[in-house]
């Protein structure tokens, strides 16, 4: 059986628990209380997993740590040779490779960011915010020729891979550390289309997908969705 060493308002052990209900593959929750206790930084957490971070899994005695390394160890063991990570395909999974590095830096910057505002840790919040802001920008940008030329993911293709779901909490969890996701149109369209990914599931600050409504023709011709 999986166990996830989990605190439910991590971003980035929320990405592991929404995967797992994605796969449908059964696992066990172990709270582990980030804030205020540190519990994590305990002794008998570091003496599972030294660097003192979250999320870590169990998966029957093998032990592995980082969220984005976690990720590929599931699509790997329990769903080989599907879309989320193609191995088969060299130049996909260099890009799935290459995005999975985005997600940390968007730990660096809007999961930093959030955590000075929402928990108060001692960070220069500013900073991390101008750096979110550069690296929305450039999601922002590939995402809407991604929706030009290919699915409307990170990665090419039309279907999502385990980058979507690595670089989507700090995305959509953004505003809770003082971002504004308005003037990146489709970052916002990206997050909509996660959401609606069959066994997508919430945390706290994190909403499902409005209903669709249908295209709406305006008096120009334009089409409203």
């Amino acid at each position: 059986m999986i166990t996830l060493y989990d605190y439910e308002l991590s971003g980035n052990c929320y990405k592991i628990r929404l995967f797992l209900d994605i796969l449908g593959q059964p696992y066990e929750k172990r709270p582990v209380e980030f804030f205020p206790s540190l519990e994590h930084k305990s002794e008998a957490m570091l003496a599972l997993n030294p660097l003192g971070q979250l999320p870590f899994l169990d998966d029957d005695g093998y032990l592995i740590r980082d969220a984005q390394a976690i990720l590929t160890y599931l699509a790997t063991r329990y769903a080989p040779g599907s879309h989320w990570y193609p191995v088969q395909d060299a130049r996909r999974l260099g890009e799935v490779c290459q995005w999975l590095a985005f997600a940390n830096e968007l730990t660096a910057t809007s999961s930093a960011a959030r955590l000075q505002q929402v928990f108060g840790f001692d960070i220069d919040a500013d900073k991390a915010r101008r750096g979110a802001y550069q690296l929305f920008r450039i999601l922002d940008e590939h995402l809407w020729l991604s929706e030009c030329n290919e699915g409307g993911w990170v990665c090419s293709g039309a279907q999502p891979t385990i980058a979507d779901i690595a670089c989507f909490p700090y995305v959509i969890l953004a505003p809770e550390g003082g971002l504004s996701l308005t003037d990146f149109p489709a970052l916002r369209r990206w997050t909509d289309r996660v959401k609606r990914i069959p066994g997508f599931t919430v945390m706290s600050g994190v909403f499902p997908a409005s209903p669709s409504r249908s295209a709406v023709p305006t008096e120009h011709g334009a089409i409203l969705m």
